[in-house]
């Protein structure tokens, strides 16, 4: 066989594993986010939208609020982190923020983003807390964890504050005090909600989240 040949099989089979390569990574790529779209949250861009089902199987699609003309709060929620209990058993910080901007066109959602079998998931356990904390919004079930790593959702709570125009404002801790138990002198979900509504600047809109790992 002359060089020339030679060097033209060489690049052939080259060329046919990178394909090979390329088509497995694809595949893994797809399976892992479960055919969900990949595009992923970032602070000052368009919001990925997504549609999930709550705690009583009604289905939520975030679009529909933005198109209504709402501004959504998610919270990211494992009933069973102690970082969570801080903000519904020994405080109300979610409820009373949720009831405070209600009739502002603020639509507050929940989401848990754990694997079946893990610390605070499971629709049945987080149906009791609903129930036993008196929660009024929903809790959105995303035990795939597709939409949890779409807003590359960290911590539990870690919340994300989303303008009815799409665009996302706001992604990180619900206030300055890193402890399990005592409350924060800065709420930054409420400062930003409140800047929102003016029509002015979120500052800061992005703060570093602090809980429980979440558990996908």
């Amino acid at each position: 066989m002359s060089m020339l040949n030679t060097r033209t099989l060489f690049s052939t089979v080259l060329l046919g594993a990178a394909v090979a390569l390329t088509g497995v990574a694809g595949a893994v790529n797809a399976d892992h986010h479960g055919g969900q779209d990949t595009a992923r949250a970032v602070v000052g861009q368009k919001a990925p939208t997504f549609t999930l089902k709550d705690t009583d199987g009604k289905e939520h699609d975030l679009q529909k609020y933005l198109d209504d003309g709402k501004i959504v709060v998610l919270e990211w929620f494992n009933p069973e982190c102690p970082f969570v209990v801080k903000h519904y058993d020994l405080h109300p910080t979610m409820a009373t923020l949720n009831k405070k901007y209600a009739e502002h066109d603020v639509v507050w959602m929940a989401i848990n983003s754990g694997r079946e079998g893990q610390q605070g998931a499971g629709l049945e356990k987080n149906q009791q807390y609903k129930k036993d904390w008196e929660i009024s919004y929903p809790i959105l079930m995303d035990m795939s964890g597709d939409v949890g790593r779409m807003y590359n959702a960290r911590t539990t709570p870690q919340m994300f504050i989303i303008h009815s125009n799409g665009t996302l404002m706001y992604d990180g801790a619900i206030d300055n005090n890193r402890s399990p138990r005592e409350l924060g002198d800065i709420n930054y979900v409420d400062n930003a909600l409140r800047a929102i509504l003016a029509g002015e600047t979120v500052e800061p809109n992005t703060t570093r989240p602090y809980g429980c790992s979440v558990k996908y």
